[in-house]
C-alpha cells in the first residue's frame, strides 16, 4: 500500500515538474522592462559632448545639457529638451552651427529634428532661421518645409522650404521673396 500511495505521489510530482519545464519561456525584453515605465526614459545625462567622426576626422560635435535616452523603445531615440548645439564641420575643417531649444535624435534613421527658434550660422557668416529643421546624418543634408529667413551679405530673403548639402555650397530655396544682391 505504500508503494501505491509513493507510487502516485512521484507521479504527481513528476506531472508538475514536467508541466513547469514547459511553460518557461525566454521573455528577457520583459524581465528589461521590469522596474521601467513605458514613457519614461531608460537612461538620462547630463552635459553632452557627442563628437562625429569619420576616418579620424571630425565630422560634427554635439552639445547639450541634457540628453534622455529613449532606447528601451521600438523606435529608439535620444530626447535633448533642453536645447542643442550642433556644430558641423566641412572637408577644410570650417565650421557651421545650428542651435535649438529642442531636439530628438531617431536611432534608426539617423535623422535630427531640430525643433524651436532654430538657427543655422555658416561659417561663410550667412544665417538662417526657421522654426523647425532636419539634419540627416547619413547624406549629411539639412533641410526644412517650414517657412524660414536667409540673411547674408547683399542677401534677406524669407521663404517655404530650404535643403542644404553639409557644406552650405549647394542649396535651394523652393518658395521665396526678398532682396536678393546679384554679381555681374
Amino acid at each position: 500500500m505504500k508503494t501505491k500511495y509513493l507510487h502516485i505521489i512521484f507521479n504527481i510530482v513528476t506531472a508538475i515538474a514536467v508541466t513547469m519545464f514547459f511553460s518557461c519561456k525566454n521573455n528577457f525584453k520583459d524581465i528589461q522592462q521590469v522596474g521601467v515605465l513605458q514613457n519614461e526614459p531608460i537612461g538620462v545625462a547630463d552635459t553632452i559632448n557627442l563628437k562625429y567622426t569619420d576616418s579620424f576626422k571630425l565630422k560634427a560635435n554635439l552639445l547639450s545639457p541634457k540628453m534622455l535616452d529613449y532606447s528601451n523603445r521600438n523606435f529608439a531615440f535620444s530626447e535633448f529638451p533642453e536645447g542643442i548645439e550642433l556644430v558641423i564641420y566641412d572637408d577644410d575643417g570650417n565650421k557651421s552651427k545650428i542651435f535649438a531649444d529642442y531636439a530628438i535624435i531617431y536611432s534608426e534613421t539617423d535623422l535630427v529634428d531640430l525643433r524651436g527658434n532654430v538657427i543655422l550660422a555658416t561659417h561663410k557668416k550667412d544665417s538662417l532661421f526657421t522654426p523647425q529643421m532636419y539634419f540627416d546624418q547619413t547624406s549629411e543634408w539639412v533641410f526644412t518645409n517650414k517657412e524660414f529667413r536667409l540673411r547674408s551679405e547683399g542677401t534677406d530673403v524669407s521663404g517655404r522650404g530650404f535643403d542644404s548639402d553639409r557644406n552650405f555650397d549647394d542649396y535651394e530655396m523652393l518658395e521665396f521673396a526678398g532682396d536678393i544682391e546679384v554679381n555681374n
